[in-house]
């Protein structure tokens, strides 16, 4: 037994394709790059936003507290 979503995916695969006739400008190319080159940033800099600042103050923390101790001078 077939299920009914095979054959309405096979039937609907077999019907014929014709062209849309439709003109697509340079602004929709122009347009499609700024958008995918907004959303790769916005992924890096949520990166660097959540992962990379605080491991940056970890590790400065670090170094700050393995310094000699403070003089604390005359008195």
């Amino acid at each position: 037994m077939r299920k009914p979503g095979f054959i309405f995916w096979l039937g609907l695969a077999l019907l014929p394709v014709t062209p849309a006739q439709a003109y697509i400008g340079p602004g929709v190319g122009a347009g499609t790059i700024a958008i995918v080159l907004g959303i790769l940033s916005s992924i890096f800099l949520a990166f660097v936003g959540i992962i990379w600042y605080p491991i940056k103050r970890l590790i400065k923390g670090r170094k700050v507290s393995k310094g000699p101790p403070a003089d604390p001078g005359p008195s």
